[in-house]
């Protein structure tokens, strides 16, 4: 790709990243003040949707599948556990690790959350056509997988200085 072509695909990348972050932003406060009256915020809903959809995990499989801490999933999974939304359970693969569960309240909570969140999300952007949500999807896909290899390759490449350079 040529220089200037190059620079200006990554001016329209550049866009669509700086449009993600108020979006994100301005969603996640919607989305907790329609929470609200349940007592959960974001970053709770967030790990009852890894558990509807991946089942029990542990709080560091959770915290792996959000690229988060696990510290901060283990005060989301306290806080759900005391509103009764999540219990855990022994964990037969792991002595001392325990497995989180939705409890019954726990998924019906999810469902009726997420069936409201598809139906207002369903009267937005009326001007764009279901191929054009779907290059959006693609577009975004592509640049979380890159961003995120981007990272790992990040965090690799101290350790890779520091065994060439040797001890200091």
């Amino acid at each position: 790709m040529s220089g200037e072509r190059g620079a200006a695909r990554g001016a329209r990348i550049y866009e669509v990243l700086r449009l993600t972050r108020p979006l994100v932003l301005n969603s996640a406060r919607v989305v907790e003040a329609a929470l609200k009256p349940d007592g959960v915020s974001v970053g709770m809903r967030a790990v009852l949707e890894i558990l509807a959809e991946c089942g029990p995990l542990t709080v560091p499989a959770v915290a792996d599948r959000l690229d988060l801490a696990r510290q901060g999933i283990q005060r989301h999974v306290d806080d759900l556990a005391r509103l009764g939304y999540v219990e855990t359970r022994a964990n037969p693969a792991h002595r001392r690790s325990v497995l989180v569960h939705l409890t019954g309240g726990g998924q019906a909570l999810f469902t009726r959350v997420r069936q409201a969140e598809l139906a207002r999300l369903a009267t937005m952007a009326p001007d764009c056509s279901a191929e054009e949500i779907t290059a959006a999807l693609t577009v975004l896909q592509a640049l979380h997988r890159d961003v995120q290899q981007r990272v790992k390759d990040d965090q690799r490449a101290p350790a890779e200085t520091d065994q060439r350079e040797g001890p200091r």
